[in-house]
C-alpha cells in the first residue's frame, strides 16, 4: 500500500485535502504533525470541525488555540438547526448506541455537504497501534488516508505531539472522549464529571430524559403527550442512578481522576494510562478522534 505522501503527490490539483477536528487528542494531534512534518501537504488541507452546538466550552476553547498554532482557519460545519430540532425530527427518541441519529445528522452529513462530489483525500487520525477504522465515507470521490498508520505513531507520539505544542485538552481531566455534552458513550464516571464541572448541562441532559412525547390518539383523533423518563442517555439508569452508582464505586475504590482539584500534573499522568480504544465507539470515532 503507498504512503499517504505518495497518493498527495499523485493527486491533481483539482483535488481537495481535508482533515476533520473533533476537539479530541488525536485529530488535533494529526493537524500539528501535518503541519510539522508535512508542511506542503498543510498548505492544501482545508480544516474543519463539525459543530452540533452542544459541545464542551473546553472544546470549542482547545479548537481556537489549535486554529491559532495552525496559522489556518479552521471551518465550523453545522446543520443550521439546533438538536431539539433533530429530536423532535426522531419522534423525541434521544440518540442511542443502537440508533446514532446525532452522529449521522449532525456530523456526517454536513461533512458530506461540505465536500459534495468533489474529488477528496480525507487525513483521518487512527494510530498505528490501534485496531479500529473510523469514519470513511462510502462515496468513492473521498480517500482516506492515514498518516498515522503510514508513519508508525502511537499513543505516545500523540501526547508528545499536544504537550509540545497545544497541550492536552481540559475537559480530559474528567472526559476520556471530545463530543456533546450529553454523549451517550460516556462512562458513569463521565457523567458524575459532568455534574461536578459543569453542572448547568448536567441539568439540561436530564431535562431531556424527563421529556414528554408527543403522540397521536386515535381514540380522541388528536395529539397527546405520554409519559417522561421513557428514554435515559445510559442504559444504567437515569443520570441521578449513573452518578450514584459512580459515587460510591468512587468511594469504594478510592478513584480520584475526576475531580477537578487534582493537580494537573497528575490528572495528564492519570489520562496517559487509560485505555481509550473503546470497541463499543467504533461508529462515533469522528466525535471524538
Amino acid at each position: 500500500m503507498s504512503h499517504f505522501s505518495e497518493i498527495v503527490k499523485k493527486a491533481d490539483d483539482n483535488v481537495r485535502h481535508v482533515l476533520g477536528l473533533s476537539g479530541g487528542k488525536d485529530s488535533a494531534a494529526l493537524a500539528i504533525f501535518i503541519k510539522e512534518q508535512y508542511p506542503e501537504v498543510h498548505e492544501k488541507v482545508e480544516y474543519f470541525f463539525s459543530d452540533t452546538g452542544a459541545e464542551l466550552t473546553e472544546a470549542y476553547e482547545f479548537l481556537d488555540k489549535l486554529e491559532t498554532y495552525l496559522g489556518k482557519s479552521i471551518v465550523r460545519l453545522g446543520t443550521g438547526r439546533e438538536f431539539d430540532h433533530w429530536l423532535k425530527m426522531h419522534n423525541d427518541m434521544l440518540p442511542s448506541a443502537r440508533q446514532r441519529w446525532c452522529t449521522r445528522t449532525m456530523k456526517i452529513k454536513p461533512f458530506e455537504q461540505f465536500v459534495g462530489n468533489d474529488p477528496v483525500i480525507s487525513y483521518v487520525g487512527i494510530r498505528a497501534d490501534e485496531n479500529r477504522e473510523g469514519y470513511v465515507s462510502t462515496k468513492d470521490t473521498i480517500k482516506a488516508v492515514f498518516p498515522f498508520i503510514d508513519d508508525g505513531l502511537v499513543r505516545d507520539d500523540i501526547f508528545r505531539l499536544l504537550e509540545e505544542s497545544v497541550g492536552i485538552p481540559e475537559y480530559y481531566r474528567w472526559r476520556s472522549r471530545s463530543g456533546c455534552y450529553f454523549c451517550f458513550f460516556q462512562r458513569q464516571d463521565e457523567w458524575l464529571g459532568l455534574k461536578e464541572n459543569h453542572p448547568e448541562l448536567f441539568e439540561k441532559a436530564k431535562e431531556y430524559e424527563q421529556r414528554q412525547r408527543e403522540r397521536y390518539d386515535l381514540d380522541v383523533a388528536d395529539k397527546r403527550y405520554v409519559g417522561t423518563g421513557n428514554y435515559t442517555w445510559s442504559q444504567a439508569g437515569t443520570l441521578d442512578e449513573v452518578v450514584e452508582k459512580a459515587k460510591k464505586r468512587r468511594e469504594e475504590q478510592g478513584i480520584i481522576a475526576s475531580s477537578k482539584d487534582a493537580d494537573a500534573e497528575r490528572w495528564q499522568e492519570i489520562f496517559k494510562e487509560q485505555d481509550d480504544d473503546d470497541p463499543e465507539d467504533q461508529a462515533c470515532l469522528i466525535c471524538s478522534l
